[in-house]
């Protein structure tokens, strides 16, 4: 589906085909048909188009005589139904400068895009630089709100794994690692991208626009420092639990050992007097309760002894 986007009257106006300053947004479901026919109207290399069909895209940024082509990763929510999967996961947002219009292509609905649809009247379409980079800082906010949220989410997990281990908690936590992993690559590459753009000026920006490229990347380094920061306590918190439940494994387990060597003496002395062959008081009218006496003669004397011994 595409989408065209101008302003009129400082209002965001859908239109029916692209002119000059114009928005152009690509969003699923992707169609061949339209990407031939975007490409044909608008000069754009295919494959440019073609990019964000790859969700392993990695961010940078490239040039087509007078087209760019820059590429950033943006997080999402993953819609797997597998449980082992992270709950989070990063895609890639084409974005395409071409003489009179920028051109965006989502493989997935993003929120960052949302973002700038909402804020997209209080752009200025011939500013196509700054327009990019606005587009920046919202995959930027982006990843700070899913941060918070996976931070929230693992304090909660956390604290129920504190009340009773179970597996299921740990799966979560598991699947939270894997989406601060997503983050930990997607912000080193977009922090790589951004670092070059400055270096490079290949978008050929203003004082004002190279002063808030360098602004984004102090907050995309900030944001991948927060991110090292919650893999490294969730590895934390995982090891500390993985020591507490081999912990609580041996206690049990030394539980079981001592019930089984206790039960093991009136056991041994029944056996004895078990056998098929002449025994002390078999005669007796006591012979049932001797044996069982002296069983509970010995397990208390051994139970007393163990006692003792491990208060010490």
């Amino acid at each position: 589906m595409i989408q065209y986007f101008n302003i009129v009257d400082h209002r965001t106006v859908a239109t029916d085909k692209p002119g000059n300053g114009t928005w152009v947004n690509v969003l699923p479901p992707l169609k061949q048909e339209e990407f031939s026919e975007l490409s044909a109207a608008l000069n754009i290399p295919i494959d440019f188009l073609k990019d964000s069909l790859d969700i392993d895209e990695r961010s940078r940024y490239e040039a087509d005589e007078d087209v760019k082509l820059v590429v950033i990763k943006t997080p999402t929510e993953n819609n797997s139904f597998n449980e082992s999967d992270a709950f989070y996961i990063t895609i890639p947002i084409v974005i395409i400068l071409t003489k009179g219009q920028i051109v965006t292509v989502n493989s997935f609905e993003n929120e960052a895009i949302k973002k700038f649809l909402n804020s997209f009247q209080n752009r200025h379409p011939d500013k196509k630089n700054m327009m990019v980079l606005k587009i920046f800082e919202k995959v930027i906010n982006n990843y700070q709100d899913h941060l918070k949220e996976i931070n929230q989410r693992r304090n909660a997990l956390e604290q129920k794994l504190y009340d009773a281990n179970r597996n299921e908690e740990l799966l979560q936590l598991m699947r939270i690692q894997k989406s601060l992993v997503y983050f930990v690559t997607a912000l080193r590459s977009n922090e790589l991208l951004m670092m070059k753009l400055a270096r490079t000026d290949f978008l050929q920006l203003s004082e004002d626009e190279k002063d808030f490229l360098e602004d984004l990347i102090i907050e995309t380094s900030q944001a991948l420092e927060t991110a090292n920061t919650y893999t490294n306590i969730l590895v934390s918190t995982l090891d500390a639990f993985a020591s507490i439940i081999s912990n609580n494994q041996n206690e049990v387990l030394k539980t079981l050992t001592t019930i089984t060597l206790f039960l093991s003496i009136p056991v041994l002395i029944a056996s004895i007097y078990g056998m098929n062959v002449p025994l002390p008081f078999q005669d007796s009218p006591y012979a049932f309760w001797t044996p069982i006496a002296i069983s509970l003669i010995i397990l208390g004397y051994v139970t007393y002894k163990f006692l003792r011994r491990t208060k010490r």
